[in-house]
Parts: structure tokens; sequence; C-alpha cells
């Protein structure tokens, strides 16, 4: 396994089309982390900041995000947490492991989007029910 080893980070607008290696790019406002692929390939990796994908932690020094990265699309194969802006290289995973893990992380968003949905229409009707000139029927 690889030695881990330090990134840096920069938090930009827009993603820059020529990309450092070693560095995170954080955007905001798109709600993305853009990097080039720490083993080395020069793969663009792209993910996505949201409930459902990954996690940004900011700590005001250090970026750490959540879950691990497993580019499993890639010919690489490469696994790996950013924890403390410190990549930590992961074991990689079977053909198996690969699959399951999509389906779980499938699993987790429709999950995600039904509890939201039903929260949402939940939200909707205390609010119908609490407008002002609506009758109650008996």
């Amino acid at each position: 396994m690889k030695p881990s080893v330090r990134i840096n980070h920069q938090f930009v607008d827009a993603i820059p089309t020529d990309l450092a290696v070693g560095t995170l790019y954080i955007s905001i406002q798109y709600a993305t982390v853009v990097h080039k692929c720490f083993c080395g390939c020069g793969n663009e990796i792209v993910t996505p900041l949201s409930p459902t994908d990954w996690k940004l932690i900011f700590d005001g020094e250090t970026i750490s995000l959540d879950p691990s990265i497993g580019n499993w699309s890639l010919e690489c194969k490469s696994h790996y947490w950013i924890e403390g802006s410190v990549v930590k290289w992961a074991p990689g995973w079977s053909r198996e492991e690969i699959e399951e893990g999509r389906a779980r992380d499938l699993r987790a968003k429709k999950k995600y989007f039904e509890d939201k949905q039903r929260a949402d229409s939940a939200n909707i009707a205390r609010v119908n029910d609490a407008a002002p000139g609506r009758v109650k029927k008996p």
C-alpha cells in the first residue's frame, strides 16, 4: 500500500481547467470537489457534495471528505480516504465488494429521497391545515 501523503486545498468559484497534482479544488457554489487522482494516473476525480454523496469537513486548516473515494470505474481502481488534508490509502475492493457498495449507495439514496418526500408532504399538509380561513369538517 502506498504511503500517506499531505495534500493542498483551494476554495474556488469554478473548477479550473488545469488541475495541479496534489490539490483539492473546492467549489461551494457548485457543491463539488475535484482533484487529479492521487495514484498518479492523471484522471480527474469529481466528488459531488450532498447528503447522499460526499460530505466536506473543513476545520479551518485542513480538509476531509467522507466517505472514501473508490475509483472503481477507472483502470487504476485506486481507493483512499482524505482526512485532515492527508491521503490515506485503503485496500482495493473485489468486483463483488464494488457491486455491493454501489447497491448500498443506491438503497441509501432511495431511502433518503423517499424520507424527504414524506417529510415534505407532511409539512405541506400541516401548512394547509393551519391556513387562515380554512374550515375543518367536524
